[in-house]
């Protein structure tokens, strides 16, 4: 068994100053694979220091000295691949070629991005031909925190690390307790890559003790934050009290709307995007909204399509899925199928239960329930499963009004030929991205959403503004 208790601050690795010690559970067996400590204020107190005492240089470091720290990185991370690879798929369940591909493969693609933007930013220049004495400065926000999800851990550590450095920011990350091992492979690479010390701090631990003394700490000025809605609220309330700068990625209720001049194969890439990841992301199309002139076609494609869905061994290669994170996960799900069940929805494939020949590992069936309404439990909460809710519309109207009518707003789908059609639903889903056809969002695309999906952006330039403060000189000869 792993044993990772140590810290990361001031540019060394530290004991706690309390042990408080976690087993890390490897969610395909149910079994620890390391240890971890949870750090208390004490430890918060000593990486917020040490950050902010770095921040005195690094905040006037050059953009060029940046980016060859940065260079450094992307290189080191690139060998380093197959470890925190192994590492995600231990921590999380993410399976070989997937974990290889995306998970990692994301983190890199990030910092490859940022890298690029923070060569072309100009961090000054003038107002305009207008105002030519009047000077824009973009500064570093300060000392940030850091706080990750478990379910795409190197995609999102590196859409906040990578910015923050980028911007001058000093910071302290704090993981997901549930899987911390990749972000720790990542400060071994800051280390490696010789960024000042105390720029970079990693403190694991929870949310109601450690996630809480960092957001609340007084010398804090930015939170990053990417979890649950309702944790995303409790961070808002601590960074209220002394007005810290908050960026907020969290849920969403995705609706893929399926037109009926959809693509062939529109029906089952919208199951691949839920079912992807054990459906365990964020803007997941969890809602399939289908015209009914090919309704009845598609809920048997789906039926078809998810009963033959293969769920495996996430250590074995292929383009199955592996186990969701832990086991109060599973029982989350489990409860909200049964709870589909007794709402009256149809269940055409899964169900509750572990999949067949499965005995050991957080495992769940994907499933599919047809004629859902929008008012059922599974159509208005964020499952965080291998579910998907089919829902009957026959309007463009109708559709609109279905997937807006969510307390998410994240990300939309649309599935049409008719160019029209795409830009006018487009223009009225209340949602921070659209994805029409199957194309994807850019890698450095602007990643947010509305309402109880967060505030602010990642990635690409808008992700590096996001660390930054707007400073206006005038008089500047």
């Amino acid at each position: 068994m792993l044993q990772k208790k140590n810290f990361y601050i001031n540019g060394a690795w530290v004991k706690p100053k309390k042990e408080n010690n976690i087993e890390v559970i490897n969610p395909a067996t149910e079994k620890s694979c390391a240890v971890i400590s949870l750090g208390g204020k004490e430890d918060i107190n000593d990486a917020v220091l040490a950050a902010k005492e770095a921040f005195r240089t690094w905040g006037f470091s050059t953009k060029e000295d940046r980016i060859a720290l940065l260079e450094n990185f992307y290189e080191l991370y690139k060998k380093r691949w197959n470890d925190i690879t192994d590492a995600i798929i231990l921590e999380m369940g993410a399976p070989k070629d997937f974990a290889s591909k995306l998970q990692t493969g994301t983190g890199a693609s990030h910092t490859k991005s940022f890298i690029k933007y923070l060569k072309e930013f100009e961090f000054e220049k003038t107002l305009g031909d207008h105002a030519k004495n009047q000077r824009i400065l973009y500064e570093p926000k300060g000392v940030c925190a850091l706080i990750t999800p478990w379910n795409w851990p190197m995609n999102q550590v590196c859409l906040k690390v990578i910015p923050a450095l980028s911007a001058g920011c000093t910071m302290i990350l704090k993981p997901s307790e549930l899987a911390p091992l990749s972000s720790m492979i990542l400060a071994e690479l800051i280390d490696e890559a010789k960024f000042p010390k105390g720029v970079f701090n990693l403190v694991n631990g929870d949310g109601a003790v450690t996630g809480d003394a960092l957001t609340s700490h007084p010398d804090v000025n930015m939170i990053s934050f990417t979890g649950s809605t309702r944790a995303g609220a409790l961070i808002s309330q601590n960074a209220a009290k002394d007005f810290k700068r908050v960026s907020l990625e969290l849920g969403g209720k995705g609706a893929n709307i399926i037109f009926k001049d959809a693509d062939a194969e529109a029906i089952e890439r919208g199951a691949l995007r839920c079912f992807r990841n054990s459906g365990q992301s964020c803007n997941a199309p969890t809602r399939m909204l289908v015209e009914k002139p090919i309704y009845d076609e598609a809920i048997e494609r789906l039926k078809k399509y998810a009963t033959n869905f293969k769920v495996d061994d996430p250590n074995k290669e292929g383009d199955h899925i592996g186990p969701v994170i832990s086991e109060t996960q599973f029982n989350k799900i489990q409860n909200l199928i049964q709870k589909g069940i007794e709402e009256g929805a149809k269940l055409v494939a899964g169900g509750p239960g572990k999949p067949d020949g499965i005995k050991e590992g957080y495992y769940v069936k994907p499933t599919v329930f047809a004629d859902v309404n929008n008012n059922m439990k599974i159509a208005r909460t964020e499952i965080f499963g291998p579910v998907l809710s089919v829902i009957p519309f026959e309007t463009e109207e109708e559709a609109i009004q279905i997937t807006n009518d969510t307390d998410y707003g994240l990300t939309n789908y649309i599935q049409t030929q008719d160019n029209n059609k795409v830009q006018r639903v487009a223009r009225k889903l209340r949602s921070g991205m659209v994805d029409v056809n199957g194309a994807g969002i850019a890698v450095d695309a602007p990643f947010g959403g509305f309402k109880h999906s967060g505030i602010g952006r990642e990635a690409g330039k808008e992700g590096l503004i996001e660390f930054l403060e707007v400073k206006s000189v005038g008089g500047w000869n």
